[in-house]
Formats: C-alpha cells, sequence, structure tokens
C-alpha cells in the first residue's frame, strides 16, 4: 500500500476546492440533523451522516494516491455521493427535510458530483497516456 503524505501545502491543489465544497456540504448536513425527526434521526439520518464522512475520507485518500489507485476512491466517493443523492431524497419525501433545506444540500452535492467525474475523466486520461499502461 502507499504510504500518505499530508502536508501542508498538498491541501493548497485544485482538488481542495472538491474537500471544500464536500465539507462545506457536510457542515450544512450537520446543522440540520438536530432537527430531524426523531424517528428518523438515528437511521436515515445517521446513514447520511455516514456516507458523508465516508465520501470526504474516500477524497483525502484518493488525493495523495498515485493514479492507478486513486481511480478507486474517487469511484467509491461518487458512487457514496450517489447514495447520499438517494438518502436526502428519500428523506424530502417522507418530510424529514423541507424543500428549502433539500435544495440547499441537492445544489452543493450536484456540484461536487460533477467535480468528481470530472477528476475521474482526468485521471482516466493520464492513465492512458501513461507508457506503462499502453
Amino acid at each position: 500500500m502507499t504510504q500518505l503524505n499530508f502536508s501542508h501545502k498538498d491541501f493548497t491543489s485544485d482538488k481542495l476546492s472538491i474537500i471544500q465544497k464536500l465539507t462545506n456540504a457536510y457542515k450544512i448536513w450537520h446543522e440540520f440533523l438536530p432537527h430531524f425527526p426523531k424517528n428518523s434521526r438515528y437511521t436515515l439520518g445517521s446513514k447520511i451522516d455516514s456516507l458523508f464522512i465516508e465520501t470526504i475520507k474516500c477524497i483525502i485518500i484518493a488525493k495523495y494516491l498515485n493514479p492507478k489507485e486513486k481511480i478507486a476512491h474517487l469511484e467509491k466517493a461518487s458512487l457514496g455521493l450517489d447514495l447520499l443523492k438517494f438518502f436526502l431524497q428519500l428523506s424530502w419525501e417522507i418530510k424529514a427535510l423541507d424543500n428549502k433545506k433539500y435544495i440547499a444540500l441537492s445544489e452543493k452535492i450536484e456540484e461536487i458530483g460533477k467535480m468528481i467525474g470530472g477528476w475521474i475523466g482526468k485521471t482516466k486520461k493520464l492513465l492512458e497516456k501513461t507508457p506503462a499502461n499502453k
């Protein structure tokens, strides 16, 4: 396994914006969670919380890996984001989240999804150009 290098300067790259946006979305979610209906807070609310944390973890780990190893973590983050969208929509449908809260989170998640998709695409193109992969 590759050793991760968490130096301060590593957080100044273009990938920081994904981490920042995902962290900001999580902070918004974290403000909503205490107001989540009690009968869903420890099931659906907890699931959403866990997905946010797992997705953030995958993005941070991907940041420090070589392109070949990075893809798996980015795809896991993308799947986590898709699951987040699903469970947020379900929360809205059962009225655990009101329209305003649902829209606030959904717009951010959608933007982050596009960014992760772009990062996956760039990484795959880089792998295709690498002589070892030809």
